[in-house]
């Protein structure tokens, strides 16, 4: 169920819809061409796409495995999907355009504000109603385990009211394998079903983020089944 919780210490300032640019034709057609490439690619199972509510703001919070991520949950989400890209890849002409126009956000991962400007961003995404997707756990898993997640995703689900769906990525990393099996798991995407934060509304901030966010990654947990890990990921940066 989505919350708007009086949680926070500070605020943004208050986000509007024109603030976040909405995906586009492009984004349409592209994902038109991606889906069977990347289908062709993982042959993935796709499960749950209806626990992703139809209108509203919606935060997609999903392991992450490889790469890929980024271009898999928005190819095979049933809506628009806006995240975060690297501000190096909108530096060309074409490249800005295009990921302009697919709803990418660039992030400039060397500043020491990233954090809060990805923060301000997926805030101003949700709160103009669209949908958003995030890696609690910061950067890739190496070994297929899950990471402790970080309490971003929850600020961002407190600040607007958004519902969190949380999605499991298996087997799309193919250089992680089954240790029962010696191979990679097969590919799916599962779209869980939103998570229930009303009953955090009245918590302290940083009590009711730490609660939300272990909720988080139970419920992406029990999507994915990963062996979990007592630490914060140190593994490749996310896409």
């Amino acid at each position: 169920m989505p919350v708007r919780a009086r949680t926070c210490g500070y605020r943004f300032g208050m986000p509007t819809p024109s603030a976040a640019a909405k995906p586009g034709i492009v984004f349409t057609i592209g994902r038109s061409v991606l889906r069977p490439l990347l289908w062709l690619r993982f042959r993935p199972r796709v499960t749950g796409r209806e626990h992703v509510p139809a209108h509203g703001p919606v935060l997609l919070a999903s392991n992450h495995l490889s790469a890929f991520d980024t271009i898999l949950i928005p190819s095979f989400s049933p809506r628009k999907v806006q995240f975060l890209a690297k501000a190096s890849l909108f530096s060309s002409p074409i490249g800005g355009w295009f990921f302009k126009h697919i709803g990418a956000i660039p992030v400039h991962r060397e500043a020491g504000s990233a954090a809060q400007a990805a923060l301000e961003a997926g805030t101003r995404v949700l709160a103009a109603g669209q949908v958003f997707a995030v890696f609690p756990e910061g950067s890739r898993s190496n070994d297929g385990r899950l990471y402790r997640g970080r309490s971003g995703a929850a600020f961002m689900a407190f600040e607007t009211g958004a519902a969190v769906v949380p999605v499991g990525l298996i087997g799309i990393n193919r250089a992680i394998v089954d240790p029962a099996t010696g191979k990679p798991s097969p590919a799916e995407i599962k779209f869980g079903a939103p998570i229930d934060l009303s009953d955090l509304a009245e918590l302290p901030g940083g009590r009711a983020r730490k609660e939300a966010t272990e909720r988080i990654m139970a419920a992406i947990q029990q999507l994915t089944g990963q062996q979990v890990a007592d630490s914060y990921s140190s593994g490749g940066r996310g896409a």
